[in-house]
């Protein structure tokens, strides 16, 4: 290997999945410098998000308690320890992109996470919004969206918190961007709609996050899809195909890449609908239809994944407690069993990839509380080493029965000498 090119040798370390690459840091000191530059990150991220099936994970969540398993071989899952603290037995997966989860806990503190790296960023506190009038505005949701802006390559995430009136029926909104670039939160303008399903965290397609709205808060208002454009920060509304029927209820997933539909029809069916090209309506297309069976007796809360190995099955979470795989040939439902996990409260798709929760040292701005720059070498810490280690020579001399008060003089002087030249020569 050591007299193959330096670009054949990048090329193939690029292919392998992370679990590989992170062993092959020990090697030598030339590949762990390779392994962790920016360049390699960004070449072996290009690979991971096209070659998916070999670098895919599915994140579980039972509680607190988060496990990983390959996808879609779903092997006995691996428990994973996540760096937040766990109050009430629950954390939230607010999303995943390149490899980094986004993850809270019920204290609302917030982490950008890489479970292959083990490497985390805790976010600046945001408080809680107040409500304009405590004694008739209700504090109704909060939702989450994490994304990645491929225009400035800054990952950010979304904070809609959704107030409603009781006494004149009206809604109001708080829109908080976080960016990592800035490492700070920002207010934007609020959002002109109504939250239908708050435990639906933003879909990430198209440099966009997505969410289910109404215009209005009215029983037969029906049901919008949004997207907030990570690059011009602007809500829009998204071109839904013509759906036959009436009273039913959509969600939206991401399969396969793609921006992903369900309607529900009152627990009776539930379509799925995938957008083969973003943002062009006439792309969608309905790819299968759930009714009621064995494995599925309730409709309610269906949500893809992402498709088998062969693209025949689609891996399907049920009422958040249960996997489902759904064969696209004979349109049968079967039940996952995760070996050693009997339940799950919550599954996502997670690529693995070098990717660190921090931008790199160049795309960084020089700010002082960026975390990017290096630290001041400052005099003090060496002085108070000395001036301690002064102290407890002076105070063992003093109480010597032979050497008088010349030995605190000459303490004094060493003291001076060595903190004279480490000024000069590491400073």
């Amino acid at each position: 290997m050591s007299d193959l090119p330096r670009e054949v040798i990048t090329d193939i370390l690029s292919r392998l999945p992370v679990r590989s690459l992170l062993r092959f840091r020990s090697t030598s000191k030339s590949w762990r410098t390779l392994i962790e530059s920016h360049h390699f990150n960004s070449l072996h991220l290009r690979r991971s998000l096209t070659w998916n099936a070999t670098n895919t994970s599915l994140i579980l969540r039972l509680d607190s308690d988060l496990y990983e398993t390959n996808f879609p071989a779903l092997d006995p899952p691996v428990p994973l320890n996540h760096p937040l603290m766990c109050y009430s037995n629950k954390i939230t997966l607010l999303g995943s992109v390149n490899g980094l989860l986004c993850i809270s806990n019920v204290a609302d503190d917030i982490a950008f996470w890489n479970p292959s790296l083990r490497k985390h960023r805790i976010l600046p506190y945001l408080p809680v919004p107040r409500r304009a009038d405590p004694d008739t505005t209700l504090f109704a949701a909060r939702v989450h969206g994490f994304g990645f802006d491929t225009f400035t390559g800054d990952y950010k995430l979304v904070r809609i918190s959704y107030f409603v009136d009781l006494h004149d029926r009206s809604f109001d909104s708080q829109v908080k961007l976080y960016t990592l670039r800035a490492n700070a939160w920002r207010t934007l303008p609020s959002m002109p709609y109504a939250l239908c399903c708050a435990r639906t965290m933003g879909v990430f397609v198209g440099n966009s996050l997505h969410w289910v709205v109404t215009r209005k808060l009215e029983p037969d208002q029906p049901d919008l899809i949004i997207a907030f454009d990570l690059r011009r920060e602007i809500f829009r509304e998204v071109p839904l195909p013509e759906v036959e029927g009436g009273g039913f209820e959509i969600d939206v997933a991401l399969l396969g890449g793609c921006l992903c539909m369900t309607v529900n029809f009152q627990n009776a069916r539930t379509d799925v609908w995938v957008m083969g090209v973003y943002g062009l309506r006439d792309s969608w297309c309905k790819l299968f239809t759930l009714v009621e069976s064995r494995e599925m007796r309730s409709l309610k809360c269906v949500r893809p994944l992402g498709y088998s190995r062969d693209g025949n099955k689609v891996l399907l979470e049920h009422d958040r407690r249960k996997l489902c795989w759904y064969d696209l040939g004979n349109k049968q439902v079967t039940l996952v069993r995760i070996p050693g996990l009997p339940n799950l409260n919550e599954a996502m798709i997670c690529s693995g990839t070098l990717v660190p929760p921090s931008l790199p040292r160049e795309n960084c701005r020089k700010t002082r509380n960026l975390g990017c720059e290096r630290p001041r070498k400052t005099r003090y810490c060496l002085n108070f080493v000395f001036l301690d280690f002064f102290i407890s020579e002076r105070n063992f001399y003093l109480t010597g029965p032979s050497y008088g008060s010349l030995i605190p003089l000459f303490c004094v002087f060493v003291y001076v000498l060595c903190y004279k030249i480490f000024c000069i020569f590491w400073l």
